[in-house]
């Protein structure tokens, strides 16, 4: 990367990393709920900006609206679970077509297995952690987009690996409602695996759109 990029583009994501991290530290303390407010959105909401400077097209479009979309859902979560999720929802609809849009050309049978379980397990184990219908039915779009990203030309174990990561931290959600105490581990683990697996996503993603870009 020049120089020129470095100072460009590199502090989208460094702005990013700090304000997940300054979040994840803060969010139990009484600096002022704005403050949080502001501090979670801008977590993602950074690496959308960072994907805006740094791609091109259609796809590159779509990307960062699927970011902004989930960097809007982590905010609106603060005020209502439900309007959150349908955020969220709408997120994981638009990376579907981010990732059918560049479907990987030849898989093997345990890669299609493998996204054949997050199609269909998702959505079940969501429910059996939960027990509330209106849950399975996000986490069937939860795991179409697991599974979409991991049949993806995008790289598996940053691009797929996230969007597992991201199914995980809305497991650890979806254990507060039912039944299963986990503990402090939801606390301690959800936001972590949420931002790491955007974070992901988001470099993985960039770092293949950028790679067709013509030399400058």
């Amino acid at each position: 990367m020049s120089k020129r990029a470095l100072i460009e583009h590199r502090p989208w994501l460094l702005a990013s990393v700090v304000a997940a991290c300054a979040y994840y530290f803060l969010w139990n303390n009484s600096i002022g709920e704005l403050w949080l407010f502001l501090l979670k959105g801008a977590g993602v909401g950074l690496l959308a900006a960072y994907a805006f400077k740094r791609t091109k097209g259609l796809d590159g479009g779509i990307l960062v609206l699927a970011l902004a979309l989930s960097a809007a859902a982590d905010t609106v979560l603060e005020l209502s679970f439900e309007a959150g999720g349908v955020l969220f929802f709408a997120s994981h609809l638009t990376a579907i077509v981010l990732y059918l849009r560049n479907r990987r050309k030849k898989t093997t049978p345990s890669q299609k297995l493998l996204a054949l379980s997050l199609f269909v397990g998702v959505p079940a184990i969501s429910y059996a952690l939960s027990g509330d219908a209106m849950i399975a039915v996000y986490a069937a779009g939860l795991g179409a987009m697991a599974a979409a990203a991991w049949m993806s030309r995008f790289p598996r174990y940053r691009v797929g690996l996230g969007a597992v990561l991201f199914v995980i931290s809305d497991w650890l959600i979806f254990s507060r409602l039912g039944s299963l105490d986990l503990g402090v581990l939801p606390d301690m683990l959800v936001w972590p695996l949420y931002y790491a697996g955007q974070l992901m996503i988001a470099t993985g993603v960039v770092q293949t759109l950028r790679g067709e870009l013509p030399a400058r």
